[in-house]
């Protein structure tokens, strides 16, 4: 597979989770193990520019395809993506566990819905679960973010 756009490789047993590959054997920690039963989205990555969870995506189903993780939004020089620097700006994390997924799945949210309204944000990122912010300044970073019109470069 593709990851970050680096070609990432490696035999691993039928049941390997993305989620296990990434941190495991691509050594990119940005993505988070929560739940393990899809319910909390702490490992949201892109799998060919759509979320998913990648709890529940094995990495044999990822072969030949293109992933996405937190580490890979920012350019080559350090800049963070619009979304992430959003997140910055608008206090959009408190403890941070939520974070990557958060960003990910906001991310996919803005690239189908590039200007949404407070309650299609809160629809969108329904599947991502934060115990510490109360969602208001994720929202406001989402919606800060889509301001920007640079949501998805």
């Amino acid at each position: 597979m593709t990851v970050n756009g680096a070609a990432v490789g490696a035999e691993v047993a039928d049941r390997t989770l993305l989620v296990h590959f990434l941190r495991d054997v691509a050594g990119l920690t940005a993505t988070n193990v929560g739940c393990d039963t899809t319910s909390c989205g702490a490992c949201t990555v892109l799998l060919d520019g759509q979320s998913v969870k990648s709890c529940t995506v094995l990495a044999a189903q990822a072969d030949g395809h293109e992933v996405t993780t937190l580490e890979g939004l920012a350019d080559g020089d350090g800049e963070m993506h619009p979304v992430q620097r959003a997140f910055h700006a608008e206090h959009g994390l408190q403890c941070g566990f939520c974070t990557p997924g958060m960003v990910m799945a906001t991310v996919s949210l803005l690239a189908e819905n590039p200007s949404p309204t407070e309650e299609q944000v809160r629809t969108g990122l329904e599947g991502n679960l934060c115990r510490c912010t109360g969602y208001h300044n994720i929202v406001r970073a989402v919606l800060a973010a889509a301001g920007e019109g640079q949501a998805s470069r």
